[in-house]
């Protein structure tokens, strides 16, 4: 029978092979098995595909078979171009959204800090203190007579920048010292600070005001002391909030502590920032008022206790003291306490006959309500909860306090002004 090529249909006789060869040579090259010429006598002709080496009977049948072949091979580079050109484009829009959320999320996060920290342009003391008023109002807890009467008294107490005094409580630490002195038969010795004022928060500062009424307990024993009169001659009154953060304003502006100032954009005015033992110190400091900081950074007992920072405030109130009374009312100043998300002020410690210690705090958190309560001890001594604190009880992993101790000369001042500008603490190891 007549030969046709498998290729092309033509018909060739016994010169197959040649024409194949000639015409389709680059095909024939990469098949894997060549057609067989050598049976070219037998009537029934098989055709072997020259790119997958499948053996068909008809010539039909492989022309189809490769035109197969042909249409899968036609466009390989360009399918799999688009195809890898799709799956970039995809990965792209994948990552670029991962992002945008993760920029939302870290946003999100920021402003939440603002919020918690009072750097959000929410506005400050005097703004907080008429939104909660108007609050009380709309919920019928305050007659509007009242809000206006308590509006007028605050812009007073602005105007002037002295505290208006409705959250203070006084004379707390002069009955301590006459109860220990008759009552409480656990206790073998106890220390106290000069007189200090109870400062709670208010309207306009609760939330985040406890630095500040920290400051104004702090100053309030201060103010008691003679040796600190020449320094503490422009503040004869407790300043308000909002005047203490003109006062940590101007303390930047003289150079202390720029790192800290810059975190609060030099500004705490109109904000409801929180403050903490760096501001307390650069604040005293710039009045002269000699301190430091001690960062008791790591707990130094069992079940994340503080032993160290017990032992260092039973050495501040001790050291000067003489003599075996049961009850020492010291000339010290209180400390200024700071815990993560919280400050308080150290009025005192007890030394229990069995030689445990406890701190005696005043909380800003404390409504004056119930700190008015330690105006009337019982005899058991229920309302010295509100105050004591044991080494159980302080298990935040960091504390650091302000002490004070006297006075500075102008020179010393000028250095630690300098100092301040790698501000650190002293840590306990």
């Amino acid at each position: 029978p007549e030969l046709e090529c498998p290729f092309c249909g033509e018909a060739a006789g016994r010169q197959l092979e040649a024409h194949v060869r000639a015409r389709h040579g680059r095909l024939l090259g990469a098949a894997k098995n060549c057609i067989s010429f050598s049976d070219t006598e037998n009537v029934e002709q098989l055709y072997e595909c020259p790119i997958c080496g499948l053996t068909c009977t008809d010539i039909q049948i492989l022309e189809e078979h490769v035109d197969l072949h042909l249409e899968e091979h036609s466009f390989p580079e360009d399918r799999s171009s688009g195809d890898l050109e799709l799956a970039q484009r995809l990965q792209t829009e994948e990552d670029k959204q991962q992002r945008l959320e993760e920029e939302k999320r870290e946003k999100e996060e920021f402003r939440k800090l603002q919020r918690q920290y009072g750097l959000d342009s929410s506005g400050g003391y005097k703004q907080q203190f008429l939104n909660n008023m108007e609050r009380e109002v709309n919920r019928g807890r305050m007659q509007p007579f009242e809000y206006h009467k308590r509006k007028a008294d605050m812009m007073e107490s602005l105007a002037f920048g002295i505290d208006d005094g409705k959250t203070k409580t006084s004379g707390i630490t002069e009955v301590l010292c006459k109860y220990y002195q008759h009552e409480n038969k656990d206790v073998r010795r106890v220390w106290l600070s000069a007189g200090v004022d109870h400062f709670h928060s208010s309207l306009g500062d609760k939330g985040w005001g406890c630095g500040y009424r920290n400051f104004q307990m702090l100053l309030s024993s201060l103010l008691r002391n003679s040796l600190y009169n020449d320094c503490l001659r422009d503040t004869a009154l407790i300043p308000s909030i909002p005047k203490i953060q003109s006062m940590i304003e101007d303390a930047w502006k003289e150079g202390f502590d720029p790192h800290g100032a810059s975190h609060f954009n030099n500004r705490l005015r109109g904000s409801k920032a929180w403050i903490g033992a760096c501001e307390i110190y650069s604040l005293l400091t710039s009045l002269r008022i000699k301190c430091q900081i001690i960062d008791f950074h790591k707990p130094t007992g069992p079940m994340g206790t503080h032993p160290r920072l017990f032992e260092w405030i039973l050495r501040y109130y001790s050291t000067d003291s003489e003599g075996a009374a049961k009850v020492v009312c010291t000339s010290r100043p209180p400390i200024y306490l700071q815990h993560q998300g919280h400050s308080r002020t150290i009025v005192g410690i007890e030394e229990k006959k069995n030689k445990t210690l406890c701190l005696l705090l005043f909380d800003p958190g404390c409504p004056s309500q119930e700190m008015q309560k330690l105006l009337k001890l019982s005899s058991d001594g229920t309302s010295l909860r509100l105050l004591r604190k044991f080494m159980g009880n302080l298990k935040d992993k960091q504390y650091q306090i302000v002490a004070v101790d006297g006075v500075l000369t102008l020179e010393e001042k000028t250095a630690r002004c300098l100092a301040s500008r790698v501000l650190t603490s002293e840590k306990i190891p």
